[in-house]
């Protein structure tokens, strides 16, 4: 990173505290999702039956579960799971859709017609129902919620890559590029797609939210990760049968947690946009 690039970024984030706080917590949830296994004070699936159901103290920060285990331990670990989920769901989904986008968007004619038109029947579909029947077919474990994850925002970079492609590929840049002797593949690969990335940036920053809420949903219902793996969705649907018993931080903490990840990554997309974008540094 040179040094008119950290100027750059600097500068966004000064004008922006929203950015800022958002960009701090997301790079804190990152932080602890790396140093999980070194911060935590208990083992997350060592059980203690005789001390279960403890309210938060100086012992335990966060309380401790059902069968004894310390909260804190598991939200902190449940961290690492579910960011490593949302980055490589929208990472994948990322990839496939700005390339599928970008080469329809430039090339038109029936490919782009038929590919647009399967892209309105998949989001015709409640995505998150979508994403349960996958899940449910392919068997709930970590890999196939990735899958599920990334098929379920393709859609969304497919319609996105293919709109802003199809804007730019007329314009004289374009056609100096090819002039000069480019593939139609370099072109889409290295000309407009780097393009459209800023534009894209939002789009990513949102999408890594829906990932990690999608993630916690489907093991909410039983579908996505397994127990006794630390993950926040577990977390709260094993909370949800004692918040009658006034067992509140069963929930709270790694609801509170999730929220928070979800609200970091939303209010990171404006300040990332900014960053990206090149005709912000002039």
């Amino acid at each position: 990173m040179t040094a008119a690039t950290v100027r750059h970024v600097g500068w966004v984030l000064r004008g922006n505290p929203v950015t800022a706080l958002a960009a701090a917590g997301a790079g804190l949830l990152v932080l602890v999702a790396l140093l999980a296994p070194a911060l935590v004070p208990y083992d997350p699936l060592a059980s203690d039956v005789p001390a279960a159901l403890l309210p938060p103290s100086r012992a335990h920060w966060a309380g401790t579960d059902q069968i004894g285990r310390d909260v804190l331990s598991r939200v902190l670990v449940s961290a690492r799971l579910d960011l490593a989920i949302a980055a490589a769901a929208v990472t994948l989904s990322f990839a496939l859709g700005a390339v599928i986008g970008g080469l329809c968007g430039y090339a038109g004619g029936r490919v782009d017609r038929w590919i647009g038109r399967l892209v309105d029947v998949m989001m015709a579909f409640p995505l998150f129902v979508l994403a349960m029947a996958l899940v449910a077919a392919l068997g709930n474990n970590v890999e196939n919620v990735v899958y599920a994850t990334a098929l379920i925002n393709l859609p969304f970079y497919i319609r996105f890559a293919r709109a802003e492609v199809n804007v730019r590929r007329g314009r004289g840049w374009v056609e100096a590029a090819r002039v000069c002797g480019n593939s139609h593949a370099r072109v889409v690969l290295g000309f407009l797609l780097p393009n459209v990335l800023p534009a894209m940036a939002v789009q990513i920053s949102l999408n890594l939210g829906w990932a990690i809420l999608n993630a916690a949903g489907l093991s909410f219902i039983g579908l996505g990760v397994r127990a006794p793996t630390p993950e926040w969705g577990i977390m709260v649907a094993e909370g949800a049968r004692f918040i009658t018993t006034g067992k509140w931080w069963l929930i709270a903490f790694p609801g509170a947690a999730l929220m928070l990840a979800v609200l970091c990554f939303n209010l990171l997309g404006d300040g990332l946009r900014d960053m990206l974008d090149p005709r912000m540094r002039t």
